[in-house]
């Protein structure tokens, strides 16, 4: 068998070898624009860069580059891509979107002012069973199309509709939490001072319907009538001094503002709660309001079951408000864990299944 003829021309192995060790030497003494400008295939044969695929890159940021509209439209979109590249079950998603973005945001209240809150804003849409994902910056974007407005349920409204039309979807949810101040008085003394409400406003739309929620978390003082009675008994029978246990309490009251009602004002669901369960907590005191604060709590005992109850009357009394949910926990002082409590009015908060955390979320520390 005949074998090849070698051409003479062609390097052996060891003036290849010597050639590679040259071009490493060289190289590893080169700057990266040097290699990159010789070859930039050279880079793969330093130590390290071994399985590198690409060329030296420039490390400077291009401050001058300016993203037009056609280099915008070479850029992959990989959540706006076709079915093909959908994972796992191909199914529709009830809500995709951004949670807590934050920005300040004005709101109008019950005396005709203006506050200007930290806001959390939680924004979402459906989502087809054909399409792969959304692009979450629009919806922050259809958002700040309004954060300077004065915002209610109608601005929210509109935020809304951008989401639909930018996502070209048919459901959608915003939602925005912060904490609303409100001076309270005192009970005896004549001083005031800011208490503080968790509440959001909720804007949800399913199939053309839109629903908007309040929600309101509610601190108060749970005096035990059992206990109030088991203590009144010592001291009448026998003389022993003795103290009712009372608690720090929080009820997660969420309402349905109806449609073609007078506008239902944060403002106006505290009032409804401190109505209903007068026990709230305080924030300016001295002896006397504190003596005041024992004395109401032991004209207002509660057990958990009658707050519940109590929130459920005074909200159902208030012609503005459609469904309602009434969440109360009673955060003991005698025993190791809470005592709690769930009331719904109407299908819309109906639910069998709870969040096993639920009732944990409903701890104020203060």
């Amino acid at each position: 068998m005949n074998k090849p003829t070698r051409d003479m021309n062609v390097p052996g192995r060891a003036e290849a070898e010597a050639a590679l060790a040259t071009l490493r030497r060289w190289a590893g003494a080169a700057t990266p624009e040097e290699v990159a400008a010789l070859d930039p295939s050279v880079a793969r044969l330093l130590p390290g860069q071994e399985v590198s695929n690409y060329p030296a890159l420039a490390r400077a940021y291009p401050e001058d580059f300016v993203a037009d509209e056609v280099y915008r439209a070479s850029l992959p979109d990989l959540q706006n891509g076709p079915e093909s590249l959908i994972r796992g079950g191909k199914q529709a998603i009830q809500h995709v979107g951004i949670s807590n973005f934050r920005l300040p945001v004005r709101y109008r209240t019950r005396d005709d002012g203006d506050l200007t809150l930290e806001t959390s804003v939680t924004g979402t849409v459906g989502l087809d069973a054909n399409r792969k994902g959304i692009n979450m910056s629009r919806i922050m974007r259809s958002f700040y199309a309004h954060a300077e407005e004065s915002f209610s349920f109608d601005t929210i409204a509109m935020a809304l509709g951008d989401y639909k039309r930018d996502h070209e979807t048919f459901d959608a949810r915003i939602s925005m939490r912060m904490s609303f101040p409100v001076r309270l008085g005192s009970l005896r003394s004549g001083l005031s001072g800011w208490q503080y409400y968790d509440v959001a406003l909720e804007l949800v739309e399913s199939a053309g319907v839109q629903t908007r929620i309040i929600h309101l978390d509610y601190v108060y003082s749970s005096t035990c009538p059992c206990s109030l009675e088991l203590s009144e008994h010592a001291r009448q029978g026998r003389g022993q001094l003795a103290t009712p246990h009372s608690q720090r309490s929080v009820a997660r009251l969420a309402v349905v503002c109806l449609p073609d009602r007078p506008t239902l004002w944060f403002e106006d669901l505290i009032d409804i709660a401190r109505a209903a369960v007068p026990t709230e907590t305080q924030v300016m005191v001295k002896r006397e309001d504190e003596q005041a604060f024992a004395e109401l709590n032991a004209a207002n005992p509660i057990f958990v079951e009658d707050a519940a109850r109590l929130f459920f009357a005074g909200l159902r009394a208030d012609e503005r408000i459609g469904d309602f949910r009434v969440v109360a926990s009673h955060q003991e002082s005698l025993h190791s864990h809470d005592a709690v409590s769930l009331l719904t009015e109407g299908p819309t908060f109906a639910q069998t299944s709870l969040d096993p955390r639920l009732f944990a979320t409903l701890h104020h520390p203060g």
